[in-house]
Formats: structure tokens, C-alpha cells, sequence
């Protein structure tokens, strides 16, 4: 049987998931709720097989494997310390990610 992880999510990445939501939602409240409800979705599947997602770009500069799942123009960025997933971010595709904004 697969290990299960245990997936902590960040006050950091609870307000990034306000504040897309909030944005989405003043031009369309359903694609909104739509949104959240699949970030949601995918944030759960980490459950299992968290290391299936690819190691973000930045990693190496940042000098710690950080793991990035996407969705639409949005990456959620995490990291593996077993036996736990830590939901750090989620952020605009476009953004680049420094260490700064991953260890709030």
C-alpha cells in the first residue's frame, strides 16, 4: 500500500488562495469557486505520490528541493519533510520565487 503524507497548508498559502479567489471572483464568482475547489482538489492528492510533481526551476538557487503542481496561470509551490507536504505558496505563474517568500 501507498504511504500517505500528512499536507499542512501555510497561513501564507491559505491567503494566496483568498486573494486569487477574491481577484478571479470580481469578474466571474462561479469561475472562481471553480478555481478553489480544484487547487483544493489537487493540494489533497499530495496525500500520495507527492514527489510525482516536478522540482520548480528556482530550486537550486534556493538551495532546497521545492516541488510545484500547476494549475492554470497558478503554481502551488510545496515542499517534502516526511512525513509531511508544507503547502508554502500559491502564486501567479509569471512570478518568479525567491527564498524570501517561501519561508514566511
Amino acid at each position: 500500500m501507498a504511504r500517505r503524507y500528512k499536507v499542512k497548508i501555510t497561513a501564507t498559502a491559505e491567503r494566496d488562495i483568498q486573494s486569487v479567489f477574491d481577484y478571479i471572483a470580481r469578474e466571474n464568482p462561479s469561475a472562481a469557486a471553480q478555481w478553489v475547489e480544484e487547487v483544493e482538489r489537487q493540494i489533497d492528492s499530495l496525500e500520495r505520490f507527492p514527489e510525482r510533481c516536478s522540482v520548480i526551476p528556482e530550486s537550486e538557487e534556493l538551495g532546497q528541493k521545492y516541488r510545484h503542481l500547476i494549475y492554470g496561470n497558478y503554481r502551488t509551490i510545496f515542499r517534502v519533510e516526511s512525513p509531511t507536504v508544507l503547502i508554502l505558496r500559491v502564486v501567479h505563474g509569471a512570478q518568479l520565487v525567491d527564498l524570501r517568500m517561501l519561508e514566511k
